[in-house]
């Protein structure tokens, strides 16, 4: 049984490098849901540091997709780059401290020492070497993981107890050779900056997880609380692609669904409330709780959504359907 806190502060964190997805949108409505169910804050932060890759366009088709499914932030949108300032005071703040180090070694001389495979560890070689700041040599910054770390374990409101073992880990990258941090180093220091006390996301973050909960005790930070969202899985069990439903919201929108039927169909893949298919906006909320999200993954059935589509249509008098249309 999860016991929930007062003053729960939940936050859904796109990044604008394209529209949103079915994924997301789950995972904002799980996180949206679980705030309203307890009286808490839903946040969203643009993720926007990927400056390449992320436009305007982009945000704003991710908040209107949001709208659409009258998903709202409880406080002004937070803009990831308006921390930037912090992202590099506790950057430096880790170097100072020797938790983190400038690392000289070229993807050119690691792939000569390490090859060039798939989770190969790094091999420390500057790990313990002394450097300032004369060295103009471009360097990445590595996390140092503290030398009398065992193993991490820790709780997972929906998968309980999970523990990754010590030789599973290496000292991971936390900014690139042009000095910008990396998401692991820059979510946490968002993260506490907005007071989030509770993450819930997909669980393939789980590898980032324990990544952050390691900043978390550097950066000496309240960690929040974990929640690892079953992924949504094609009717064959992989991996969810555009041919099965993985297309962008907006494209549900042009399409006919009504936004109450994809929010009754997303929120019960993985989540349950008895036998009941079909719920209220207002049920959901009144019902949600962690406590009833499975770790299995679900399948995403089009046709499922399609019949669920029609219940809602069919119950909207004609005038609110032509308004609607």
């Amino acid at each position: 049984m999860v016991t929930i806190s007062k003053d729960v502060r939940v936050r859904f964190a796109p990044s604008p490098t394209g529209n949103l997805h079915i994924g997301g949108l789950r995972a904002a409505l799980f996180n949206w849901l679980f705030a309203k169910n307890n009286n808490g804050t839903f946040l969203i932060r643009i993720e926007d540091t990927d400056k390449e890759r992320s436009t305007q366009e982009y945000v704003n088709s991710i908040i209107d997709a949001l709208a659409w499914m009258k998903i709202k932030s409880d406080e002004p949108l937070h803009i990831q780059s308006e921390f930037e300032q912090k992202h590099r005071e506790f950057l430096q703040k880790l170097i100072t401290e020797n938790k983190a180090y400038k690392c000289f070694c070229s993807t050119e001389e690691l792939v000569k020492r390490l090859g060039d495979g798939t989770n190969i560890k790094y091999d420390l070689c500057c790990r313990d070497q002394a450097c300032d700041d004369s060295d103009k040599r471009p360097y990445v910054v590595r996390f140092k993981i503290p030398d009398n770390i065992e193993n991490v374990t820790f709780t997972d409101l929906i998968r309980g107890t999970i523990t990754i073992a010590r030789d599973q880990l290496d000292d991971f990258i936390i900014a690139r050779s042009d000095g910008s941090p990396v998401y692991n180093f820059v979510v946490v220091i968002d993260d506490a900056a907005m007071k989030i006390n509770y993450v819930s996301r997909g669980e393939e973050h789980l590898g980032n997880t324990v990544k952050q909960i390691l900043l978390y005790e550097a950066l000496g930070f309240e960690q929040p609380a974990w929640a690892h969202l079953p992924l949504i899985l094609n009717p064959e069990g992989g991996k969810l692609s555009k041919r099965d439903g993985a297309v962008s919201v907006v494209e549900y929108k042009k399409d006919g669904y009504l936004p109450d039927a994809l929010l009754n169909y997303l929120v019960r893949l993985g989540w349950s409330h008895g036998d009941q298919e079909v719920f209220t906006r207002e049920e959901l909320i009144k019902f949600f709780s962690l406590n009833a999200v499975g770790s299995s993954g679900a399948i995403f059935d089009i046709e499922k959504l399609d019949w669920l589509n029609g219940v809602y249509i069919r119950s909207m008098s004609a005038d609110d359907l032509l308004s609607y249309i």
